[in-house]
């Protein structure tokens, strides 16, 4: 499986954002997925996790209420739509798919990763 992230930029604090990620490969329907940050100078962190038929989501408490994870499997891509942006947002977003249809929070769980997609929220 391959992955594609896409959809970051610069905004303003109160703004919106949407990801993508793109996968390749026919098992993508069967994956859950997941999305992680990494700010520079820090660890990378769970923000948003999603079980492959998107009946599921799970939130870092960082983001809930204001990021929404899900899916379309006929397309091959998970989205995360990002609200109400803050600067402490601001970091470098990375899909990740693992084989196995539950999600998890782990990032040592997922098998597959994108690039990441840069995503900085000015004040």
């Amino acid at each position: 499986v391959q992955l594609q992230a896409s959809g970051g930029g610069l905004v303003q604090a109160g703004n919106a954002l949407r990801l993508s990620c793109a996968a390749s490969g026919p098992n993508f329907p069967n994956y859950a997925m997941g999305w992680f940050r990494q700010a520079p100078g820090k660890e990378r962190e769970f923000v948003a996790a999603i079980n492959y038929n998107g009946l599921r989501t799970e939130y870092a408490d960082s983001v809930k209420g204001r990021f929404t994870i899900s899916r379309a499997n006929a397309k091959g891509t998970v989205y995360l739509q990002m609200n109400s942006l803050k600067p402490e947002d601001t970091a470098g977003y990375r899909c990740a798919a693992r084989t196995h249809s539950n999600l998890a929070i782990d990032s040592s769980r997922y098998y597959y990763w994108g690039q990441g997609t840069l995503v900085t929220v000015s004040s």
